[in-house]
Order: structure tokens, then C-alpha cells, then sequence
């Protein structure tokens, strides 16, 4: 009688963007699929672990969240694998807790998936001991997945053969996203956390110079919170005469649809971002997105005059790319057209269907 494989994922957390593809590859024929996580979640807390629709185990261990990533050690998880006793083990970084996961692989001759949002862009300021230890993983480790093509071209300059290298896609539920446009929408959208590498206080910048160039008082939503928060309330206040801002809060993937169908432009400014889901949500919705060229969406997702514009982190050339979008209906309609269409292929069954292809090739090539 043929069994499954036994796969197990250890990973950060459960993220709203990521439970639906592992609920697919739990689902997928011939796997047995269980999560580890770090710690529980704080993105979306309104999931209730029992529908996630796979086995997950959380870890205890010190979880500390910083701005650009976090960090975990729970030596602990050695004896959690030793109960769940994986055919292949998908690690989905290089903190202590993954490497011990790695390690465990290793000494049990467990195939070992190496899984990673980072691109060659989003890593290159790492230290040599942050790429020796990325070495090693890869020497030892069956099968890659990356979440986009940055992250293919990240593997291959580590000499990862590219019929190892599989993709598993970040994305949004696009069906609960695509809802009609309101007949009276704000002008943009900032969605995400309020933290200086995000730079939330540039896109008010963007919206003051945008309202200068129309002529006309502009408006903004804010959605999400951060330690930015006041700051961007006092700036707001400042050019109240050209900006109408509203500080929406936290919201819910079930409340997040109808803030981006209320709205024109997605603002993405941000410093750094391995990809972005938020330009998903966004694309779903049929909203065209202004990205700096430093987030990973940028090129792929979001492609240049088409369905956005990609620009350098100047508030001139975003109001410029601003004004051209709101002073042209036609133009504005066939970004908003072309965003659904780019986004569809970013589908949690594309996703899924990378992570096992991955999980498959590790296990019986072995």
C-alpha cells in the first residue's frame, strides 16, 4: 500500500497570504503535510487554527519581531521532529530554529527544502557570515523554492542548478478582492505597516504634490499602524489645505476589499520589500500601483506603463506618474484592466502546485 510523504514546514508564523497554499499542498494527493511555527499569529488573528486545514504544532522559544525580519531559537523543535518523524523537512530561513530543523534533516538523512521570500536584491547587504550560512543550507538541501523570479536569480548565484529551483508565489485571494470601484473613490491608498523603511510620510509628500499639479485638494487613506504613526498624523495635519488623510487603522482580510475599492492608486514607496502582497491586493482590486523599484513586485507584478509605473523614491516623478493616471480616464482604465490580468497568475494554486512539485522531487531523488 503506497503511503504519502511525510512533509513538514517550519516557519514564522501563520500568515493569511500563506495559510491557503499550505491548505492546497495538505490537500494534494500523495503528501501528508504538517506546519511548525515559531509563534502564533499576529498579522490576521482572526483565523482560528482549527480551519486552517492542516496539522500545525507552535513552537515556545523567543520570538522577536524587528523591522526587516525576526528572530527565533527553540532548540526544542529537534524533539518535536523527532515525534513527527519527517520524510522531508522545508525550512523557510536561516534563524536558529530553521537551522536546527536543517540539522536535523541532515542528521537523519531527511531530504531538506531550502523556502525563501528573498531576492538577490533584498540580500545584498548581508555579511559573509550571513552567506556562508546560506552556503552550507544550500550544499546540503534537495530542492529550492523561491517566492518570484528575484528569488530565482538569489539561488542561482549560489550555483543552485534551475531544475532544482521551483516558485511558489506570494499572493492575495483575488476572487474577495476583485469587488466594483466606488463612484466616488479617494485618490490613493497607503496599505501596510508605519515604519520608516516603508516610507509612509512620503506618500503624504506625494499626495501634497499631487494636489499642487491638479489644482485640487487630494485624499489618502492610511491602512494598517506602526511607530510612525504620530508623526504622519502631525505632518498630515500640517498640509491639511492640500490633502484630505484618513487614518483607517488594522484591517482584516475580510474588511481590506471594500478600503481598495474605495480608492484610485496604490502608493507603494518602500525602502526595501523582498515582494509586497499588498500590490496584489491592490492589482486584484484593479487599482494601479506606483512602486519604487526596491520592492519585489517591481518588473514582475507590476510592470512599467502598464499596469503602473515603477520610480525612484523622488516626490516628482511620483506626481508626475500620479497626475498622468487621474487626468486620464482611458489610461487610468487600462492599467486598472491590466492589473487584474497580470495578477491573475499569482494564484494560491500556483503557489501550492511550486511546493509540491519541490517536496516531490526532493523526496525521490534523494
Amino acid at each position: 500500500m503506497k503511503t504519502d510523504i511525510n512533509a513538514v514546514i517550519v516557519t514564522n508564523v501563520p500568515a493569511p497570504y500563506r495559510v491557503p497554499v499550505w491548505r492546497k499542498v495538505a490537500q494534494a494527493e500523495g503528501i501528508s503535510l504538517s506546519l511548525i511555527f515559531c509563534a502564533p499569529p499576529h498579522i490576521d488573528t482572526v483565523l482560528d487554527t482549527s480551519d486552517y486545514g492542516f496539522v500545525s504544532y507552535f513552537l515556545t522559544g523567543r520570538y522577536q519581531a524587528m523591522e526587516r525580519r525576526f528572530m527565533h531559537c527553540d532548540p526544542g523543535v529537534w524533539s518535536l521532529l523527532n515525534q513527527l518523524r519527517p520524510d522531508v523537512v522545508i525550512t523557510t530561513g536561516y534563524i536558529p530554529t530553521f537551522l536546527f530543523s536543517f540539522a536535523w534533516a541532515i542528521a537523519h538523512g531527511v531530504p531538506h527544502v531550502v523556502m525563501t521570500d528573498g531576492t538577490a536584491k533584498s540580500e545584498l547587504s548581508l555579511s559573509w557570515l550571513h552567506r556562508l550560512v546560506r552556503r552550507i543550507v544550500f550544499k546540503f538541501s534537495s530542492a529550492f523554492i523561491g517566492a518570484c523570479d528575484g528569488s530565482r536569480s538569489l539561488f542561482r548565484q549560489y550555483g543552485v542548478l534551475e531544475s532544482r529551483i521551483y516558485k511558489s508565489c506570494l499572493c492575495a485571494d483575488n476572487e474577495r478582492f476583485s469587488i466594483p470601484l466606488s463612484t466616488a473613490p479617494k485618490d490613493f491608498i497607503y496599505c501596510g505597516r508605519f515604519v520608516s523603511h516603508k516610507r509612509p510620510i512620503f506618500a503624504l509628500q506625494v499626495a501634497r504634490e499631487t494636489a499642487i499639479r491638479l489644482g485640487r485638494k487630494t485624499s489618502i487613506d492610511f491602512v494598517g499602524s506602526g511607530d510612525m504613526e504620530a508623526e504622519m498624523r502631525a505632518y498630515a495635519g500640517n498640509i491639511s489645505e492640500y490633502v484630505d488623510c484618513h487614518f483607517l487603522g488594522y484591517a482584516t482580510q475580510t474588511e481590506l476589499p471594500k478600503l481598495y475599492a474605495d480608492a484610485k492608486i496604490f502608493l507603494f514607496p518602500s525602502e526595501w520589500d523582498p515582494w509586497g502582497v499588498v500590490a496584489n491586493e491592490a492589482c486584484a482590486s484593479g487599482l494601479p500601483v506606483i512602486v519604487s523599484p526596491h520592492a519585489g513586485v517591481a518588473g514582475e507584478l507590476v510592470a512599467d506603463n502598464e499596469n503602473g509605473f515603477i520610480r525612484e523614491l523622488d516626490v516628482e516623478l511620483w506626481a508626475e506618474a500620479a497626475v498622468t493616471l487621474l487626468s486620464d480616464r482611458a489610461l487610468y482604465g487600462r492599467f486598472s484592466e491590466n492589473c487584474r490580468l497580470r495578477v491573475a497568475e499569482y494564484s494560491f494554486d500556483n503557489s501550492a502546485l511550486g511546493i509540491t512539485d519541490a517536496i516531490m522531487q526532493a523526496y525521490h531523488e534523494h
